[in-house]
This record gives C-alpha cells, structure tokens and sequence, in this order.
C-alpha cells in the first residue's frame, strides 16, 4: 500500500502538531531514549502483555513480548508494551472469572487514553482471552491475537498426563484409597513441566481454537507449544503482521459478524471444546453488535460432529493435535459448515487460509465418516429448572446416566458442600442427583468451576466414578463426567434452581435437551413465595459492582454497562 494511501495514524493526535502539547509528547520519548527517526510517522503498536510471576501459564512471556517487538521494529512501526492484569486461572480466588470483566474494561481504556495504532493481544490462560478480546472489539483498533500456546504433555512413570483431566482422575483415586501418598507426589511433580497453557482441550485451548476461528489469530497459531520454536517464530509473525494491519485499517469490526461467530462455534463443536466457550462467545458477540443466543449453539451442535480425538473427551493431548495438522487441517474437514469468506487478520478470507491444510494423524484429528461423536461437544438443555437454559458435555459424560431420574441431594453453598459431601451419614446412592446452590455469576459471585462437584468418598471406594450433578456454577474445560451447568437463571436470583429441595426428583434427558423436576407448579409457586434471596457476598468496591452489573450465564456474563452502546469519544488531547 501506498504510505500516502494509508489511514491517518491515531497516534498523530498526540505527536504531530506543533504545539506545546505535542512538544511535550516527543520530548519525553527522548527522555526515554528514542530518536525521532524511531518514532515519527510510524504506527505505534501497543503490545498488551498478561505476565506475571503468578501467572503459571504465561512465563514465557517475556520473551515472546521481545520477539514481538523485533517483529514490529521490522515491520516499520513502533512498538509499546503496556502491562494488564493477569488473570491465572489457577491461582486467583473466588475465580479468574470474577475479573474477566475488570480485564475487557482495563483493555478497552488502555487503548483509548494512549497514543496506540493498533495492538498485539498475549493472552492464553483462560480468562486472558477472552477479556483482552472484549475490550479490543468494543475500542475497535487494529487488533491481533497472540495465544500462550499449550504445555508439553505431562509425564508420570509410563503414563502421558493432562493437566486437569488427570489431576480429577487421579484423586478420585486418592479419596478412594486406590493411589498412595508418594504416588500422588510423582503425579504432581510431573504434570505440569513447562510454560504453557493446559495441553487438554481445556478452556484456553478451546478459546485460543475459536478465536483462531473468528479470524483473530494467525493460522495455525492457537495450537503452537509454547516451548517450540515456531511460537517464538510466530510471535514475532505477529508483531510484523499487526503493522500491516494498521495500514490497512484492518479493525475487529471489519473481521467479525453473525457468520465468524458461526464459525468460531463450528470449531467448538468439533473439538468438542469446553462449556466455558459459550459464556465467552456470547459476550463477545455482543460486544461485536451480534445478537447470539444460546439456540444458535445447539443448532450448530446438531449438525456437527466431534472429529478431535482429545481428553477429557477423547486420547490425545495438544502436542499430538498441532503435529496432525492443528486447527486448519480440523476445519479443512469441515468446510461445508463454514463461511470461508469470513476474512481474517491475514487479509485473506478464512477458506483462502485452510485451502492446503492435511490432516497428518487421523487418530488425532478423526475422518468425518468416523467421527468421535456424530454431533457436537456441548448440549443444551431447557426445562422448568433451567427455563433459560443450560449446558452439558455429553461426549465427557458416562452414556448411562444421559437419560435419569433420581432424587435431589441439595447443597446451599460450596461450603455447604464440603462440609457435607463426604460425611459417612450422608444418604447417598449412585442414583442420587447432586445440586449446587448459589454457584452462580452474583450467588458464589463470579460463577467459579465448581460445577464437576466431587462423587462421594464412599461411592468411590464402592467404584462408583460418575453422578449427575447440577448446578449454575461452570466447570473447568479439562473435566468430565454427567455436569448439567450454567442453570440459568441462576438461583441467587430466584431461578428455579433455588425451590429444589432433598428428595426431589429431576429428570436429566440429554436427548430431548431436557432436563426437568419432577414437583408440581403449586408447590413451586408456594416455595418461591417463602423463597428469600441470599444476602449479597460484596457490599462495596468492585464486588459490589461485579454483582450489580453481570448478567446471567445465558446472556455472557459481561457487565451491562460495558455491552455495546453508542460510541465513546476520542480523548481530547490538551
């Protein structure tokens, strides 16, 4: 492109005039030692950058934020690193979830109050993604996507591990008595063994997938290890690409509509990726002005089919998946359920990207004539306890128990459940279905992933390895079993969920994407007048806030105040 073509550059506003403002401005650029040919009419390139030294996922994001930079500076732009919060999935409480939205609104006004053209996105552990995207789509910048990249698979004797899947699996072990102190110590020093996120297709995977898909990322880029070369290689792709981008004023609003959603909810499907991913999607499709609902999901579920051989649903890890070709060879599979003129940051159009993709591995990534699972990786489910809705991962579920009916054993509250769940005199069969109160976005708050509640410890010494269990809580994308989430409305709020008590039967028919109690409409009437909501957890500051503004599960968790609305002004610069 002709430079006199390009888009003026944003950055202009503060550099450019000659007043005593903008003198100001390039004064204290030489103060930080850069030269005017290093910055003057190039594009600044913010580079967002989630590290932290409590963020297991991202430590190798100071490297890669260097190789970005080396990417920008040869492209002819101007890089910037500005640090945001660092959500870790493992280490913040109540829940990384809690502070998605605290991350989409530091994102949106990093970009809007600094003289940025366009900006490189590192994210990867779980929430990361999706708040840096949120609050890129709503300021509408130039905007590429930089995804951590999975771990290397974890190592215990003989044995590949998965983060997650294997960390359940092998406790239940534990609390059944099967699996000895030392054991368990080898298993912990041997899961985890590098930067990365978690190499299942877990929720990072799963949105570093489906952003791949919206067009965000370079191909190939979600399922890069975050150890091999070529992530530093495309880090440094990226920080070139990003340049380019803002020449051509390649903005969020230009990638995205109903029909990259679609996409992006293809590729869900087919990895049979985490529940997690529904939230997500639908807030970021409202930030993009699309109008998703959870129907759209399930429509999309029933036309296709599981072809990614992963745990928890399936055998293989995230290294196996990037060497059989990763997610273009998985869409190539799948092109009749794209829109491949979606374009992308590439500047070509989605099916230009997959066009020469192969499938290396056919264990990994499955024929579609031999498919995992004829239809998609999540369900969702309607009925008098979840009127708008809720989600199960059939594929991660025990195929016996996708059709039940069996009596309610509630619990208020997580501590509830603690305190309660392995108690010898607890009247519990493998019948029982477990519920899980207050859960919820504004009833825990911040919707934690308690929703694969523990089995008993005295079922699981009977062998007993699966239960239906319900709740308006989110599980982790690494989990599996018979976990009905996402109740919604929530039971903070009065939903359904709140009137069930001990003994009642629910019926769970994944099927009809039904799930149902059994108790009649008087007596439910007659319970939601003596129903009192629970006091609030937060009575000032961000909590507070977080619990007066997240919407229900069904509507994306994001703050109403945030969703899309008119637009914001530029900042004035004087």
């Amino acid at each position: 492109m002709n430079p006199k073509d390009a888009t003026p550059l944003r950055s202009q506003r503060w550099f450019g005039p000659d007043d005593l403002r903008s003198f100001g401005h390039r004064s204290r650029l030489r103060q930080m030692g850069y030269g005017a040919s290093e910055v003057e009419g190039k594009p600044v390139i913010g580079i967002l950058n989630t590290w932290s030294d409590l963020n297991q996922c991202h430590t190798h994001f100071r490297e890669r934020a260097a190789e970005v930079k080396r990417g920008v500076w040869q492209a002819g732009g101007f890089p910037v690193e500005i640090p945001v919060m660092a959500l870790s999935e493992m280490f913040m409480k109540p829940t990384a979830m809690f502070y998605r939205n605290l991350l989409a609104l530091e994102t949106e006004e990093a970009l809007r109050c600094h003289p940025i053209d366009g900006v490189l996105l590192m994210g990867g552990c779980d929430k990361t993604v999706p708040g840096l995207l949120m609050g890129a789509i709503t300021m509408d910048l130039p905007a590429i996507f930089l995804p951590a990249g999975p771990m290397l698979a974890g190592r215990w004797r003989d044995v590949r591990l998965g983060s997650g899947t294997d960390v359940w699996k092998y406790w239940a072990e534990r609390q059944a008595g099967c699996l000895g102190d030392c054991e368990w110590r080898e298993i912990e020093e041997g899961i985890a063994r590098s930067p990365g996120t978690c190499m299942t297709m877990g929720t990072a995977s799963t949105m570093a997938a489906v952003t791949e898909a919206l067009g965000l990322t370079l191909p190939g880029a979600s399922s890069i290890p975050a150890v091999h070369s070529a992530h530093a290689r495309m880090a440094a792709a990226c920080g070139m690409r990003i340049v380019d981008m803002v020449r051509e004023d390649l903005k969020p609003s230009r990638l995205l509509n109903a029909d990259s959603f679609d996409n992006a909810i293809v590729a869900d499907m087919a990895l049979c990726g985490s529940t997690n991913a529904i939230i997500h999607l639908i807030a970021l499709a409202r930030r993009a002005g699309v109008p998703l609902t959870l129907d759209r999901f399930d429509a999309i579920s029933k036309q296709v089919p599981v072809l990614a051989n992963l745990r928890p649903a399936g055998e293989f890890l995230m290294e196996d998946f990037h060497d059989a070709g990763g997610l273009p060879a998985l869409l190539g599979l799948l092109k009749e359920h794209l829109h491949l003129d979606r374009p992308t940051v590439t500047g070509r159009a989605l099916g230009e990207n997959i066009a020469s993709a192969t499938v290396l591995d056919a264990r990994v990534i499955r024929p579609v004539d031999q498919p995992l699972d004829q239809a998609g990786g999540t369900f969702v489910l309607r009925g008098n306890l979840a009127p708008e809705g809720c989600v199960i991962k059939p594929t991660a579920a025990d195929p016996r128990l996708l059709h039940h009916t069996g009596p309610a054993i509630v619990f208020r509250d997580y501590p509830d459940l603690k305190r309660r769940l392995d108690d010898p005199t607890l009247e519990v069969t493998a019948d029982h279905v477990l519920v899980l109160l207050s859960g919820g976005p504004q009833g825990a708050p911040g919707m934690p992933e308690w929703g694969m509640l523990p089995i008993p410890r005295k079922l699981l010494k009977q062998g007993v390895r699966d239960m239906v269990r319900i709740s308006d809580a989110r599980m982790s994308g690494t989990s599996y079993g018979t976990c009905v989430l996402h109740v919604s409305p929530e039971s903070a709020v009065g939903g359904p969920l709140a009137l069930v008590r001990d003994g009642d039967l629910i019926e769970l028919n994944v099927t009809e994407r039904r799930l149902h109690l059994h108790v009649p409409e008087e007596e439910l009437a007659r319970r939601r007048t003596d129903w009192k909501a629970p006091a609030p957890a937060y009575r000032r500051g961000y909590g507070q806030l977080f619990i007066q503004q997240t919407t229900q599960a069904h509507e994306g968790c994001d703050f109403r105040f945030l969703e899309r609305g008119e637009p914001i002004p530029e900042p004035a610069i004087h």
